[in-house]
């Protein structure tokens, strides 16, 4: 059974995109709808950042890789999300139309932004610690699990010198790498309920149809429907990303074929490594 797999925002933009007639029309749907343009990486009339630059480029990324399996005859059996992931799946679902998902993203990036205006936030990935000690330190930092990607792979999310910090004793217990990232929020912690009104009036004003493949969500891999999507939204800035359960839950609910549709192989790597210690169990 194919698995579509959407991943989260892009760290960085290609140096080369797509030039075929499906990209320059997304392209187009982002000018119109999300008032940005991937080509130029220019704003128009808003009050974009960076970081939502990357999230609208990587929806869009992704709604061009779904195009081109759709041209293949590629179906999904299944559909999995990670973090920002959840736009273009709901586009591939049906649940809402390829505009309506890179309008969203840009105004809930948006709002989401205004965090960054008052504080200085960070990510912080740390590899090579296992969970217990990596939530001993984010606690003694005042920073908060992010995305748990495999047993070793972790993203922490917080204010940036407290980061700092975290990333430095990390090291200290043994990881094998560890970096800071800047951001404007820091998602998937319960920090981001600092702007829960103005993700919540975002949210309310679109119609969601049931997905028309079942979409698991990231969070307790249930099935979402057009019901669950508008809160879910919110929810999942929240809490933490469980990736490696998802992917246990995909390959018992009989996936075996997984296509990362986004032009990257970022989930490609998670799922390598938790293979390998399913395996040596």
């Amino acid at each position: 059974m194919n698995c579509f797999m959407f991943p989260g925002q892009p760290l960085s933009r290609s140096p080369r995109l797509p030039q075929d007639d499906g990209w320059r029309q997304i392209a187009e749907l982002c000018r119109r709808h999300a008032l940005f343009d991937p080509d130029s990486w220019q704003w128009f009339a808003v009050d974009g950042t960076e970081n939502v630059a990357l999230q609208v480029y990587g929806v869009a990324m992704s709604l061009h890789g779904a195009r081109l399996l759709k041209k293949r005859g590629v179906k999904p059996g299944i559909v999995a999300e990670h973090s920002m992931g959840i736009y273009p799946a709901m586009a591939l679902c049906g649940s809402l139309p390829e505009e309506a998902v890179l309008e969203i993203t840009s105004r809930g990036g948006r709002a989401m932004a205004t965090m960054g205006k008052s504080r200085q936030y960070a990510l912080g990935c740390v590899v090579g610690l296992t969970l217990e000690p990596l939530l001993a330190l984010a606690k003694n930092h005042g920073v908060y699990l992010a995305n748990r990607n495999t047993d070793r792979h972790f993203l922490l999310a917080g204010e940036e010198l407290p980061m700092e910090a975290a990333m430095a004793e990390a090291l200290f217990a043994g990881a094998f790498s560890s970096g800071t990232f800047p951001c404007d929020a820091p998602l998937h912690t319960p920090l981001m309920a600092e702007v829960e009104q103005k993700l919540r009036t975002v949210f309310a004003d679109y119609r969601y149809r049931d997905p028309v493949a079942p979409l698991m969500n990231h969070i307790d891999q249930t099935y979402l429907t057009g019901c669950d999507l508008g809160e879910f939204l919110y929810r999942e800035l929240l809490l933490p990303v469980q990736w490696e359960r998802t992917y246990r839950a995909l390959l018992d609910a009989g996936a075996t074929n997984f296509c990362e549709v986004s032009g990257k192989e970022s989930l490609k790597k998670y799922n390598r490594w938790i293979d390998s210690q399913l395996q040596g169990n």
